[in-house]
């Protein structure tokens, strides 16, 4: 293929389409890295604080439910900075559970407000910007994007890449 024909393709509209999702979808991974750390950070201290220094602590479901958050977004955080198969598997496993944990936590925290308590999925992260909600669906479309798909060397058995 000669230069001008290259660059023929490239402008066609289906090729700027997906260059520009490739831009968002590149964009997407830089937020997911930096993003979740920041929300681990967060999470874990708030719920070390209320676990060994807040005093009058009477439900400790909170606590060790943003405990498993914290955690969840260190994993997380570990599949978005490591390009192995194995970082990539973890990380799915990691937002599909954090994605279900955030529907039923903040499901249950409207139906058993006092037993959910205050915790990081509570109203489906409301506290957080809904961030809790979001972050692990944008982090599972960045992991399954045929980019992403190709750096981690993934073949998926219904995908060519």
């Amino acid at each position: 293929m000669t230069q001008s024909e290259r660059i023929e393709e490239e402008n066609k509209p289906e090729s700027i389409a997906q260059n520009g999702l490739s831009g968002f979808i590149s964009a997407a991974g830089v937020i997911l890295a930096v993003s979740y750390p920041v929300l681990a950070l967060s999470t874990g201290a708030r719920a070390i604080y209320q676990l060994f220094l807040k005093e009058g602590v009477t439900n400790y479901l909170p606590v060790y439910l943003s405990l498993v958050a914290a955690v969840c977004y260190l994993l997380a955080t570990v599949g978005f900075a490591v390009r192995r198969r194995w970082a990539w598997k973890l990380s799915v496993g990691v937002l599909a559970f954090e994605s279900l944990m955030t529907l039923v936590v903040g499901t249950l925290s409207f139906i058993i407000p006092d037993t959910i308590g205050s915790t990081v999925w509570r109203h489906f992260g409301a506290d957080y910007g809904f961030f809790p909600l979001i972050q692990p669906l944008l982090g599972l479309a960045w992991l399954f994007h045929p980019e992403t798909l190709r750096v981690y060397e993934i073949q998926l058995p219904w995908r060519k890449l």
